[in-house]
């Protein structure tokens, strides 16, 4: 195992001089003690011709160079585009998603394995030709003994070492970077790698991503925005996937869409409208939506819909960061910067110290000059990537779950204005957010928090019960009493408020929440 980790620091190690991305490092800001090291390392002493290529292009290659798991970090780095320079970014983002397919023996080895059977037992048809192959496992078609179409997906095997290996020294550079620069502290690389290690492990548990793709169907059962094919759970396991076996057209073939006579104008709205639907009305949404994974259905091109794959990467927001994000909007829109500041700081994005004024005014001149633009020339996607990097500068943690949002806002935005130049995204949105915040303080919806708050609260009728039964004990030390006397007189007025909203709700009204009341008066009356 030590012989294989040197072996592969070897071959990084190549693939660091051949790219020359020690240069990159020893243009950073580095303390003199680590310049002076770059003169230790004896490649550098010999001539190197300068490669005519940009560090992003560089970058980009070695990567590549290195194999599936340096290409995905790549990709996943390519969506940090509050850390990362836009160069840099912008290469890292054509990074493609195609690498070269593991032999058809392996493929139907794993697949027995997993399933317990031979493959000719389990399929009516199987073909051993992938119809894709990508960085962490590859699809073959098949038909099941009842007749139905599927994909059968299988994670390339062996995967789990490699990555363990990689991470480490991914790991181990990262955290050099970080004690070596501030620049690369203020990246927070470990932060990142960290990000990666936990997305590419849940990518390799197919099972996982099987549930992801059943509650992405059931939230849209029946919907005619978006279908998300069938699993076939009795064929699944954590490195197996059969679902359904879907045909349409990929979404960027805006040819084959316009010879249907797709209406464009109405598939970019939709787009816009099933983002919006999963991230707003169920807090689940498909975090991958860039074109490989974006179907459009061929059955009523003047109604589109959608079919969603790789459902590995789902993302998902609080109550409160639903809140917060959808009155952030709302604010940005009507230009009322001191709301928006003042919601960073409410919702704990920035520190509570923070000044708002200050904040302010830093958010007023990066998103005035934004506004000087057309509605609908304003990108949604940049202008959250200028406010997270405003906020970015005041000390903002990084939220992972807002960076998957923007990163799966961009590529819908993207995509959108690619089927309709003219999508006005805001107007697209207002009405659905604005209909959001209304439902969110509509008296039906309170009444149904409160119904859920109240579910919460019969176990302090076992509290009650207890500090009932201990009011009869004599007190030991008499200094004391004072002060228990006004403890238990507030949890007394608690009990009286949880119960008396218990009891408010018809279906609700208990024993519980009146013994709680009871008590609780008990409480606060008691000398």
């Amino acid at each position: 195992m030590k012989l294989l980790a040197v072996r592969r620091l070897l071959r990084i190690q190549r693939v660091v001089i051949r790219y020359q991305l020690d240069e990159m490092l020893f243009e950073l800001p580095l303390p003199f003690w680590l310049r002076a090291l770059s003169c230790l390392l004896p490649w550098r002493w010999l001539p190197r011709k300068t490669l005519a290529l940009s560090r992003g292009a560089r970058l980009r290659l070695a990567l590549e160079d290195l194999g599936p798991i340096f290409i995905k970090f790549g990709q996943l780095l390519s969506t940090r585009r509050d850390l990362l320079p836009p160069d840099i970014a912008d290469e890292l983002a054509r990074l493609q998603d195609q690498v070269p397919p593991f032999p058809e023996e392996q493929a139907i080895a794993l697949i027995e394995a997993q399933l317990g059977a031979p493959v000719s037992e389990l399929f009516a048809r199987f073909d051993s030709q992938p119809l894709a192959s990508a960085s962490v496992a590859q699809v073959h078609a098949a038909q099941l003994k009842s007749g139905e179409q599927v994909v059968v997906k299988v994670v390339r095997p062996g995967l789990k070492p490699v990555i363990r290996q990689d991470l480490a020294w991914l790991f181990l550079i990262a955290r050099i970077a970080e004690k070596a620069s501030a620049d690369a502290r203020r990246l927070r690389p470990v932060e990142v790698v960290s990000d990666y290690e936990k997305t590419i492990f849940d990518e390799l548990d197919l099972l996982r991503e099987a549930a992801n793709a059943s509650q992405l169907r059931r939230n849209f059962d029946g919907s005619p925005l978006l279908y998300v094919p069938q699993v076939y759970w009795d064929l699944c396991r954590h490195q197996v996937l059969v679902m359904e076996r879907i045909y349409g057209i990929p979404v960027t073939d805006l040819a084959t869409l316009a010879d249907q006579r797709t209406d464009m104008k109405l598939l970019a709205e939709r787009g816009v409208e099933i983002f919006f639907t999963q991230v707003f009305r169920d807090s689940f949404f498909h975090a991958d939506m860039h074109p490989g994974n974006i179907f459009v259905s061929t059955r009523t091109p003047w109604s589109p819909q959608y079919i969603a794959i790789d459902c590995g990467i789902i993302g998902s927001l609080t109550d409160e960061d639903q809140d917060y994000l959808a009155r952030n909007l709302i604010a940005f829109f009507k230009r009322d910067y001191r709301k928006v500041a003042q919601l960073h700081i409410d919702s704990g994005w920035v520190p509570a110290d923070t000044k708002v004024n200050e904040f302010e005014a830093a958010i007023r001149t990066v998103c005035e000059p934004i506004f000087e633009k057309p509605l609908k020339d304003i990108s949604f996607g940049q202008l959250l990537l200028r406010l997270f990097q405003t906020a970015r500068r005041f000390n903002m943690e990084v939220q992972p779950q807002l960076v998957l949002l923007q990163k799966t806002l961009l590529n819908i935005e993207g995509l959108g204005r690619q089927l309709y130049p003219d999508l006005d995204l805001w107007s697209t949105a207002q009405p659905f957010l604005e209909r959001w915040m209304r439902e969110r303080i509509s008296p039906l919806h309170l009444l149904r928090n409160l119904q859920q708050q109240a579910e919460q609260v019969p176990h302090l009728s076992q509290i009650a019960r207890d500090t009932l039964e201990r009011l009869q004990q004599p007190v030991q030390v008499q200094t004391s009493a004072p002060r228990d006397h006004w403890t238990l007189r507030l949890l007394g007025a608690a009990l009286i408020g949880a119960g008396t909203m218990q009891g408010l709700a018809p279906l609700l009204a208990t024993w519980p929440a009146w013994l709680m009341v009871g008590g609780g008066l008990y409480l606060v009356l008691r000398r």
